[in-house]
């Protein structure tokens, strides 16, 4: 079979082999601060052993997934430690694969320094590396690479969205709806191989290239919709990149320090005040922020500090994902329509010497500040505007508006994590979903039997879109293939 072999063995196979056959390792897996409790993991074949002597007694036999309360002892002294909860996971039903056990015990630096002695003084174990839990966790085929990263997401969540999507990752949203896919191509990909090296012996019908097709459109057609999310599990997982630009002295600075309720960016009746980009995450509603504060923009300026900033104020502005646009209030009360708001904001950024495209693509919002200086009338004919969010950094009050409108932007700029529909999170997988798409498009162009009758090279590109999956999930094999060909086609029996 074309580039099949016989003996051809999984990556996974091997993994396997090399997770079983390491040594055993082991760990604090809770935080290093001082605590109530304070967990110390331990993994690999030596686990029971190690549980025995920490314990003192050789017959010690633990029932599965139990808590216990013991004594723990030091095996070279003999002394006593403490007496904590003990949690025995025989392998494969453990987080990692292998045996597995747990010693809960109190929280002081003290006490875990002894219990971490006590266990490296047991022959066949040595402490773990950062990660090695969950990295035999995936050698053990109990994670896929999807289900990795989003258990490392879960971990640095900073947002109730985040752990949201971070939770729906890795418990396996992503890696159901990836292997379904690699599953789908690999049937394809079987089905290819069947008909090219048994079709005229076995009486394959060709109605199967037909079939083939079809399925790979439909496939193809199920991973672009995936990719046409608009980045929305990218942003919540890296933060909404939120740049505050404007005219120098309109109330950048201070729209930061209100957004963030702490003194960030130095505020000053003097224009020009900031130079440098200041950034700051923020936590807005659930949804992850990074704000910018720019230094102000204009034309007519020869300081060669001020050019510098408003040359990296433009560059903060191209790497954005919201544009938050402000502007003094008195500027835009002339507006008497919404129609006239969009020809403000071109020439607002003509102004501001901002090219017009480096801004297409990119969510803007326009933000008039100082309202507070305005009258009840000119205020009532600028709040008549849908299309302008008016705002006075010095009086708060008016900012309940703005801060609800910037939340629903962030919500339908990130999206609500749903099991059902899992987004892309990774760069990536955008990447390699990208090309399986590609190597699919190839193959379908390719395969036309009256000019192009040679389906090897043709059959080349459908594996190489398995393998486009593969490589985000972990999953590396061709035996897969074969059992789809033997279990379709009963080839040989």
């Amino acid at each position: 079979m074309a580039l099949l072999r016989k003996g051809t063995n999984s990556l996974f196979g091997s993994f396997r082999r090399f997770a079983s056959s390491g040594c055993t390792i082991y760990s604090l897996s809770s935080g290093h601060v001082k605590c109530g409790v304070s967990v110390i993991r331990v993994s690999g074949p030596q686990t029971k052993k190690a549980l025995r002597a920490i314990v003192a007694n050789k017959e010690y036999e633990p029932k599965a997934r139990q808590a216990y309360l013991k004594s723990f002892f030091h095996p070279a002294s003999k002394e006593m430690i403490d007496r904590g909860l003990l949690l025995w996971f025989p392998g494969p039903a453990s987080f990692t694969g292998e045996d597995s056990c747990e010693f809960q015990v109190h929280g002081s630096l003290a006490v875990i320094a002894a219990m971490l002695d006590a266990l490296g003084k047991v022959d066949g174990l040595r402490p773990a590396q950062p990660g090695e839990f969950t990295k035999r966790a995936f050698f053990g085929g109990k994670l896929d690479l999807t289900e990795v990263e989003g258990l490392a997401d879960l971990i640095h969540a900073e947002t109730e969205a985040q752990r949201k999507q971070a939770l729906l990752q890795s418990t396996g949203a992503l890696a159901r709806l990836y292997d379904n896919w690699r599953r789908r191509l690999i049937r394809c990909a079987a089905h290819l191989e069947a008909y090219i090296d048994f079709a005229e012996d076995e009486q394959i019908e060709g109605g199967v290239i037909l079939q083939l097709s079809k399925e790979l459109k439909a496939v193809r057609r199920d991973i672009v919709e995936h990719l046409s999310d608009q980045r929305q599990g990218e942003l919540l997982r890296d933060g909404v990149r939120t740049v505050i630009i404007g005219a120098p002295n309109v109330g950048k600075s201070s729209l930061l320090n209100l957004l963030c309720q702490r003194s960030i960016s130095i505020v000053t009746d003097q224009a020009g005040t900031t130079r440098d980009i200041i950034e700051t995450m923020h936590n807005f509603g659930g949804y992850p922020v990074v704000f910018s504060d720019t230094a102000g923009l204009r034309r007519d300026t020869t300081d060669s500090i001020e050019q510098e900033g408003m040359q990296r104020a433009k560059a903060c502005l191209a790497q954005s994902d919201l544009i938050l646009l402000l502007v003094d209030a008195k500027n835009v009360i002339k507006l008497t329509h919404n129609d006239s708001v969009p020809q403000f904001v071109d020439n607002y950024l003509n102004e501001l010497d901002i090219p017009l495209d480096l801004c297409n693509g990119k969510r803007l919002q326009l933000v008039a500040n100082k309202t507070d200086t305005l009258s009840e009338e000119e205020f009532q004919q600028l709040d008549k505007l849908s299309n302008i969010l008016p705002i006075s950094c010095h009086k708060p009050d008016k900012m309940p508006v703005f801060l609800g409108s910037l939340e629903k932007q962030l919500q339908e700029l990130c999206g609500e994590p749903r099991a059902e529909n899992p987004r892309i999170t990774n760069t990536r997988y955008r990447q390699q979903l990208e090309r399986c798409i590609q190597h699919i498009d190839i193959f379908l162009r390719d395969y036309r039997p009256d000019v192009y009758p040679d389906l090897a090279i043709a059959a080349a590109k459908l594996r190489n879109s398995v393998r486009c999956i593969e490589r985000i999930t972990g999953h590396v094999s061709c035996e897969d293939i074969l059992d789809v060909v033997f279990k379709d086609f009963c080839i040989g029996k």
